[in-house]
């Protein structure tokens, strides 16, 4: 399976994601890795909705996608890896996904969460996250749109 592009992103498919980075980068399935979604069927239902009509959908929990990489469940098509956070990546991280660039594109403010970019907001959790990524060496990035220039998110978060 070709992973072309990983994204954390809380709103997981949006109009950003459904149009421009779908269309972008040429994507014929997304894949959206997350354990509440895929056991809540009126989200699944939703996302599906969201979803382009002519890329195909996946809803997995994290292991359950995991097994599916792994296995090379998708051979031959352009995945669009989707995740609402940084500790899910790491959870399928050590589950033996090899994910080398992740694109950080929208982490909603909420009450204590430090803003370090217009659209992304963290908790010190997710700080930890990023920071065990890059560790593994993971390429993190912060970009919202394909047309906006990518930042490394190691270099912003050491400025928040």
């Amino acid at each position: 399976m070709a992973i072309v592009h990983v994204r954390i992103d809380d709103r997981l498919i949006h109009g950003q994601v459904a149009t421009m980075w779908t269309n972008n980068l040429g994507v014929t399935r997304i894949m959206v890795v997350d354990d509440a979604a895929a056991g809540d069927d009126v989200l699944k239902m939703s996302l599906k909705l969201a979803c382009p009509n002519n890329v195909a959908l996946s809803v997995l929990p994290v292991e359950k996608a995991a097994e599916r990489i792994n296995a090379n469940a998708y051979d031959g098509q352009r995945v669009f890896l989707i995740l609402k956070s940084p500790k899910t990546l790491v959870r399928l991280i050590q589950a033996n996904v090899k994910i080398e660039t992740v694109n950080v594109g929208n982490l909603t403010y909420t009450e204590g969460k430090i803003k370090i970019a217009n659209t992304v907001a963290v908790t010190k959790e997710e700080i930890e996250c990023f920071n065990d990524l890059h560790k593994l060496g993971v390429k993190l990035t912060l970009q919202l749109i394909p047309s906006n220039p990518s930042e490394d998110l190691m270099d912003v978060l050491k400025k928040a």
